[in-house]
């Protein structure tokens, strides 16, 4: 790690927290086992801590800092290192077809600010083709929120798109003082990967997002109600489904079944 010191104030627009825990900072490197001229896009590089050690293993790595005092820092501190590559943009608007491509897919990474990570999530869900894998530190609710199962309380919308794109593994947890400031959430690490297939299962995953939207309106209410305008009782009972059951009782393999039926 470098001894250079930069004083900087945290940014609450931009949901700034860094990450200065070193014990952790080599934790998340080690998950991902970087190899040297492999692509890797971090989102957020902050004050450069992560991407330090990220360097230090010749990876080609592409940073993205909204932040211009940080961009202005990190482009000074790395001037001279040909693999670093500074992206002043905000990341939302950033396009990822620029940085990478099927034939030269990207890993994401980043600690993702609180206020933008499930639209930045659902953004990248986009890229998919061109991505090897996403390496996140998210809040902690989020990501279990990811990783739920069928019938637990944080199974929702949110689980059941993003596993219909990737296999979600929840890695670690990080409390909330490893970061300055310390955030009052504390998070974890999650990383996702690309189910290949999953893009050929429906025609378009908007009607899986649309199904979803109308599932979940109410989820108190079982399928009968929320999806009568959809589909018919007799109808979720000829696919095998229970129109009793609450949208929370069902798997992804349920909802991907009704969409097919659906179009």
């Amino acid at each position: 790690m470098s001894g250079e010191k930069f004083s900087h104030r945290a940014r609450k627009r931009f949901g700034q927290n860094f990450l200065t825990d070193t014990s952790i900072l080599e934790k998340i490197v080690k998950a991902i086992s970087p190899k040297p001229s492999e692509k890797i896009i971090e989102i957020g590089p902050g004050q450069g801590a992560l991407t330090e050690l990220l360097l230090a293993n010749e990876v080609d790595l592409h940073a993205i800092e909204i932040d211009r005092d940080l961009a202005a820092f990190l482009r000074d501190k790395y001037a001279n290192i040909s693999h670093f590559h500074l992206h002043e943009n905000d990341v939302l608007k950033v396009d990822f077809d620029s940085l990478m491509s099927p034939a030269q897919p990207g890993r994401i990474i980043g600690n993702l600010p609180y206020n933008i990570s499930t639209p930045l999530i659902f953004r990248l869900l986009k890229y998919l083709p061109s991505i090897k894998d996403m390496l996140f530190m998210l809040q902690l609710e989020v990501v279990e929120r990811m990783a739920a199962k069928p019938g637990s309380k944080n199974y929702g919308r949110l689980s059941i798109m993003v596993q219909y794109y990737c296999q979600v593994e929840k890695l670690f947890n990080v409390p909330s003082s490893a970061f300055s400031p310390a955030p009052k959430v504390e998070s974890a690490i999650v990383k996702l990967t690309p189910n290949q297939q999953a893009t050929n299962q429906l025609n378009s995953p908007e009607q899986l997002t649309n199904l979803l939207r109308q599932a979940f309106a109410q989820r108190r209410k079982t399928l009968r109600n929320n999806l009568s305008s959809l589909i018919s009782a007799k109808e979720l009972e000829l696919l095998g489904i229970n129109p009793s059951l609450r949208p929370e009782n069902l798997s992804l393999d349920d909802y991907v079944k009704i969409c097919k039926h659906l179009h």
